[in-house]
């Protein structure tokens, strides 16, 4: 009876897993929308009310903590945040640093324009970094996307019954592609529309 409560166990913990990753796979395949994206010295990046808005829909509850902040010297301010949040019920913590220069007056012998903006922005890049890293939130601007390389069983068997209506041959070359996965979802649509134009050839 005991084995099979620990079965039962880690397929609730498998299916829990598998929840997340799908959350956070639909997260970022989420479109920025134009207007929360900013330009600054030719770097794109998104605003935080944006980052927050996301955040509070998708993970409810989460919460930022300053771990620790301090300047380096009169170069730049350092901020070392703590980001929580409930992952499909499991409770989740990560950490990340940033930090931001300290901007001084042109032409003064090192005086501050607004060290206090400063602290904020440091504090604020720090915590989108986090947004970003662990919650996948705008990772179409930030470029941290990732495709699966899988094919779908959808797309295995609507490639490989074309090659099949073009040739044996090509149905077993297309088959040993997908084996040896050189045929992917990365590449697959440019391989299927070759294979129509050459059944469209025959």
């Amino acid at each position: 009876m005991s084995e099979l409560i620990k079965v039962e166990q880690l397929d609730a913990i498998k299916n829990a897993l598998k929840e997340v990753t799908r959350i956070h796979a639909n997260i970022s395949k989420k479109k920025t929308p134009k207007a929360y994206i900013k330009k600054k010295m030719g770097m794109d990046y998104v605003e935080i009310g944006y980052m927050k808005a996301l955040a509070d829909k998708e993970f409810p509850g989460w919460s930022w903590e300053i771990v620790k902040s301090e300047a380096l010297g009169s170069a730049a301010y350092v901020v070392h945040g703590r980001l929580k949040w409930y992952d499909n019920g499991v409770m989740r913590t990560g950490d990340m640093v940033a930090a931001h220069r300290i901007q001084t007056k042109k032409g003064s012998s090192g005086e501050f324009v607004d060290v206090g903006n400063d602290i904020k922005s440091a504090n604020t890049d720090c915590m989108k970094k986090a947004l970003n890293m662990y919650m996948n939130i705008a990772d179409d601007v930030y470029r941290n996307q990732y495709e699966d390389p899988e094919l779908t069983d959808d797309q295995v068997k609507a490639i490989t019954k074309l090659a099949g209506e073009i040739s044996d041959e090509e149905f077993v070359k297309i088959d040993t592609l997908i084996q040896e996965k050189k045929l992917n979802a990365l590449n697959y649509k440019a391989s299927f529309a070759k294979l129509k134009r050459l059944k469209e050839a025959k």
